[in-house]
């Protein structure tokens, strides 16, 4: 009788400790997960503050070269485009429907910019940083204005003007 006795309770102190090891295990894996989300720099920021200088986006563009000279001429005619078609949502100079454009070059790529402005669509449906920015904005998508390329290039030319 005790040699049963004592071997119910070694089974119970055995199952009791595999039990509890396995929880141990569960909540380590949970801790490791929160740590790992933690981690990402973008968690808890702005998408209008996150910098991302490698992502190009999705869309026509794809690649832009930006020579050190401002070109005074494409300037004039990206601020009456920006004047004529993007003031609606966009302000120079603080946040409105959609976020302000000066800097914008110190944030994101030129590709991502001018992708942005001739394929609003697919860049929020597809680029996680556009989503982000769609969610910030009270979910106001931006509205395809049909630019050319050599448009959009001239906005981006105002833009490098804007600090």
């Amino acid at each position: 009788m005790k040699k049963i006795l004592l071997l119910l309770f070694a089974f119970t102190l055995i199952f009791s400790c595999n039990e509890s090891a396995s929880k141990k295990k569960d909540s380590v894996y949970k801790r490791t997960k929160k740590s790992e989300k933690k981690n990402d720099k973008s968690e808890g920021v702005k998408a209008s503050e996150i910098v991302d200088l490698e992502n190009k986006g999705v869309g026509p563009v794809k690649s832009v070269t930006l020579p050190k000279a401002i070109n005074e001429e494409m300037v004039k005619q990206g601020q009456e485009l920006f004047a004529s078609m993007c003031v609606a949502c966009h302000k120079v100079g603080s946040k409105f429907i959609g976020p302000a454009p000066n800097g914008i070059l110190k944030k994101r790529t030129p590709e991502w910019v001018m992708n942005m402005m001739l394929a609003p669509e697919k860049m929020l449906a597809e680029d996680p940083l556009a989503k982000k920015l769609l969610k910030e904005f009270n979910n106001t998508p931006m509205i395809n204005q049909n630019l050319t390329e050599e448009q959009a290039r001239a906005i981006l030319e105002y833009f490098r003007t804007l600090e």
